[in-house]
């Protein structure tokens, strides 16, 4: 099982990398810089020559490898795990990060051939975070800490807390949906200042991409007073628990990082590098928050505290309604 935790962290590693390199595509506009489908200039992806690989085609045909290379990587995952996970909700969360990985893929594909509709891209930017999430929470669930861990953290002893650690990751996925839908129809310089908007507290004027680009402001306020609500109620009231409290500051401090890469974003003119760390950034702050909430509710998953029985005998694994939400 240590082999598998490692591995893991492999595949965490290497689907935030095809997040950055999702990034860059979108950043320098190479979308469309191979116009084919799977194939890359009608030759099969892995035989083109890296020679060719210039301009948008390096960013786009990149792309390609890396998001190949993430999708065996979790058909490994997903058959390692049905081979030595004893907890069925676990090797069932493999098949549905495989599932993800492979839509995922063939949304890639449609955003290439119907020239990049909009819905269809934000979809693809939208379920690229759902896999990292899944991902994410898939090394957890196989860390030592997890499975030796106590059974239970206090959510259903403190209810402003449980509550708190849900929300985050919805308000957070919530913004970057907004925030895809910013990028993939060109509002990320709608409103050209900052902090201000047209040198206004609310924009004077309204244009579709003007309403999209300051939603996404007000998310960013809204995420950062969630964060910092959580991460507060957290150090007031549980500081000893720092298996709690050490997420809640990661948490806080990549929201920061992340409103000020957004800030940068708009003053550089969506200069490549910032605007693709902004995407980043964005995503391991919602990871952040899933790690946060899934430890919070540690006792509501059916391997809270208890030892972990062998993966040949699913009639004797506890089954219990928190499992199958889990």
């Amino acid at each position: 099982m240590r082999w598998l935790h490692f591995y893991l962290r492999f595949v965490v590693a290497a689907s935030l990398l095809l997040i950055v390199a999702g990034g860059l595509v979108t950043s320098t506009g190479s979308g469309l810089a191979v116009p084919d489908w799977p194939n890359t200039y009608g030759t099969f992806m892995f035989a083109f020559p890296f020679s060719q690989m210039v301009g948008g085609i390096f960013y786009e045909h990149g792309h390609r490898l890396i998001a190949s290379t993430v999708g065996l990587l979790t058909i490994g995952l997903a058959v390692w795990l049905a081979r030595i996970e004893p907890r069925r909700w676990v090797r069932r969360l493999g098949w549905t990060a495989l599932a993800a990985v492979v839509t995922q893929g063939l949304l890639g594909g449609i955003t290439v051939l119907y020239f990049l509709p909009a819905p269809v891209s934000i979809s693809h930017a939208g379920l690229a975070q759902i896999f990292f999430a899944l991902v994410v929470s898939l090394t957890l669930f196989t860390s030592p800490g997890w499975r030796t861990g106590p059974g239970g953290y206090g959510a259903r002893s403190d209810p402003v807390l449980a509550r708190l650690a849900l929300a985050a990751p919805a308000v957070i996925y919530g913004q970057i949906l907004i925030g895809a839908t910013m990028r993939h129809t060109g509002a990320g310089l709608a409103i050209p200042d900052f902090p201000l908007a047209f040198g206004h507290l609310v924009p004077p004027q309204w244009t579709t991409g003007i309403a999209i680009h300051f939603a996404h402001r007000v998310g960013a306020v809204a995420v950062t007073a969630m964060v910092l609500a959580t991460a507060g109620h957290l150090l007031f009231h549980h500081p000893g628990r720092r298996e709690l409290t050490r997420p809640a500051l990661l948490l806080s401090a990549l929201v920061l990082v992340q409103v000020g890469l957004g800030a940068w974003t708009v003053l550089s003119g969506r200069q490549v590098a910032v605007n693709t760390a902004h995407v980043a950034v964005g995503a391991a702050a919602f990871a952040a928050s899933v790690v946060l909430a899934l430890r919070v509710h540690r006792e509501r998953f059916a391997d809270a505290g208890a030892d972990v029985r062998p993966a040949s005998s699913d009639a004797a694994e506890p089954i219990a309604g928190s499992e199958a939400r889990a």
